[in-house]
């Protein structure tokens, strides 16, 4: 069976054998599997022949980033000496990228996992355009690459008018299918309940890989621990979105990794608590809410949309990550939230989410009233 991740497989490794080769620029947000994709492919390539580079745990000076991507390349180095300046040392590295071979001569591949953090170099004397540099040596190498981003708006633009080479291609989200794949046979499911606890785990986790793969391990630990055949998913959500959790967790950093690489901190905060409370807002609803003129707050807005907070269909504004909002709505408070907002939020959550229930046999009742929650459970607090 196609799935989406076997679809997107095909495509980067068909722009890859091409002639000349394209360069496949994944996107996606937080947890979209754009660092699994590329390791995975290192792996299909062969480590002799491919280098996966981390830029956004290694961008932090010219030199010392170079020395970094020699240091640790399955390719042959020939020695040189060291550049004199840090202008010379990007350009040391740009011609590294460019023109490497593997040891059997062939065309070397590259796989530069956040692309766009090599802006950290734009601070330094001489690198005002980097990442426009990088862009067009690449496009003239004959060597392969695979670039990603979780930036998708930034990177749009940067590759507007770029070499055709470059193919951006949109993580796509978990399919049904591709989620019972991770959610594995359970003994004590039959095929028509394992089918709809994978649609309702793709449908609460909008399909993101981490999320999706966050509440899978929830229910298995769930399912640990009370030692019956199987859980609630509308319960693991809420656990996994209470202090301390999985999910609290990973939303807090793109919460705060997004809005530091954006202008306007504490504006920004401030709308996306409006929209938290109610999306789909107009900007003068917006401006009214944050009690500042329309004209700033497009700014405030368009800063948002550069980093992927929030999105803009027919003039009306909303999170581009849904279940961010949640999170937002539970923690951007004074306090920490109880159970009973835990509950009512993920309720409000999940509801409209949720799939048709197929009709079940005699055999798999026990299976449904646990899915629907217990008398005492989550979905049923209003």
């Amino acid at each position: 069976m196609l799935t989406s991740r076997t679809n997107l497989t095909r495509r980067i490794a068909s722009a890859l054998d091409a002639s000349p080769s394209r360069i496949p620029v994944l996107v996606g947000g937080c947890g979209s599997g754009r660092t699994t994709v590329l390791q995975q492919l290192r792996d299909r390539v062969g480590r002799t022949a491919a280098q996966y580079i981390n830029v956004e745990r290694t961008a932090t000076t010219p030199e010392r980033f170079g020395r970094a991507i020699v240091g640790s390349s399955p390719f042959p180095v020939a020695g040189s000496d060291a550049p004199a300046s840090t202008r010379g040392a990007f350009e040391a590295t740009l011609a590294f990228l460019q023109r490497t071979r593997t040891s059997a001569g062939e065309p070397a591949t590259f796989l530069l996992d956040e692309f766009l953090e090599l802006r950290t170099f734009e601070s330094f004397p001489g690198l005002r355009r980097v990442i426009h540099e990088l862009v067009d040596s690449l496009a003239t190498s004959g060597n392969r690459f695979v670039l990603t981003s979780r930036y998708v708006a930034r990177t749009l633009r940067v590759l507007r008018e770029s070499s055709s080479r470059f193919e951006v291609i949109h993580m796509p989200p978990l399919t049904a299918e591709e989620t019972i794949d991770i959610l594995g046979p359970h003994p004590r499911a039959e095929a028509q309940e394992t089918e709809y606890s994978a649609r309702t785990i793709q449908a609460l986790a909008d399909g993101r890989p981490a999320y999706v793969r966050a509440l899978v391990d929830e229910l298995n630990t769930m399912r640990e621990h009370s030692g019956q055949g199987a859980a609630d998913p509308i319960s693991a959500l809420a656990a996994l979105l209470a202090p301390g959790g999985r999910l609290c967790d990973h939303c807090a950093f793109c919460y705060e990794l997004r809005l530091h690489r954006a202008r306007g901190y504490g504006a920004l905060k401030a709308i996306l608590e409006i929209l938290a409370d109610d999306e789909d807002l107009t900007l003068t609803e917006i401006s009214q809410r944050l009690q500042r003129t329309p004209g700033s707050t497009k700014d405030y807005l368009s800063w948002l949309e550069d980093v992927d907070l929030v999105q803009s269909r027919q003039k009306r504004y909303s999170f581009t990550d849904p279940l961010l909002r949640v999170w937002v709505r539970l923690h951007c408070r004074v306090a920490a939230p109880s159970e009973d907002d835990l509950a009512r939020e993920v309720h409000r959550y999940a509801m409209p989410r949720l799939p048709q229930q197929p009709e079940r046999t005699p055999a798999t009742q026990e299976g449904a009233m646990a899915m629907a929650g217990s008398p005492s459970g989550l979905i049923e607090i209003d």
